[in-house]
């Protein structure tokens, strides 16, 4: 049983769980052209199919993607870019998901983002939402460009977690809340005193 004394943290996943569907790719799309985001997906069909029968993984196609495509992209254009974006995935989001982001922050509890989507558009996600933490994938920069790797691993099933711990601390010292909708939440669920899978689809 929960401690009610103990600091409430409430951990959400993005894609899914707070909006109706992906906004990874519809970035890109919109970053690199749809045409050059689909050459690059199709380049990696061998892998793609690798991840289908198990003999890779999500986070390793998600290395590859970025590799072929933030390889010297621009930083200052790519934030621009980010900026657009979170604008328009407004209209993505559940409201049975905003409601109970404003209960939370209503409460007092300590609101943390924790997605394997980019810095690049969450940033200005979670701070319009009043998160006072993110937790995410962010392409590797050097300088004023992109050099093709992630800064650390994709932030998606044990590494929801981890990054967690090393915010958080011991996570048994605090009451955790997680929202989440895929197997990518499957660890930061099992390790809240209060996990929802798919609590919002019906919004």
């Amino acid at each position: 049983m929960a401690d009610s004394a103990k600091p409430v943290v409430a951990a959400f996943d993005f894609d899914g769980t707070i909006t109706t569907r992906d906004t990874f790719v519809p970035f890109l799309s919109l970053a690199f052209g749809r045409r050059r985001v689909a050459l690059a997906f199709a380049s990696l069909a061998v892998e793609g199919l690798k991840v289908w029968l198990r003999l890779s993984t999500r986070d390793r196609f998600k290395e590859l993607i970025v590799a072929k495509l933030f390889r010297d992209a621009s930083v200052p254009r790519l934030s621009e870019v980010g900026r657009e974006h979170a604008r328009r995935i407004e209209s993505l989001m559940r409201p049975q998901a905003l409601e109970r982001i404003r209960w939370h922050r209503g409460q007092g509890h300590h609101l943390v983002m924790v997605s394997a989507s980019l810095d690049l558009y969450l940033d200005g996600v979670a701070e319009h939402l009043g998160f006072q933490d993110l937790l995410c994938t962010a392409p590797s920069r050097n300088r004023s460009s992109f050099d093709g790797g992630l800064q650390g691993p994709n932030c998606r099933g044990p590494e929801k977690v981890r990054r967690l711990e090393a915010l958080l601390g011991d996570l048994s010292a605090v009451e955790l809340y997680a929202y989440g909708d895929s197997a990518g939440d499957r660890e930061m669920l099992a390790a809240a005193d209060h996990p929802y899978y798919r609590p919002f689809e019906s919004a």
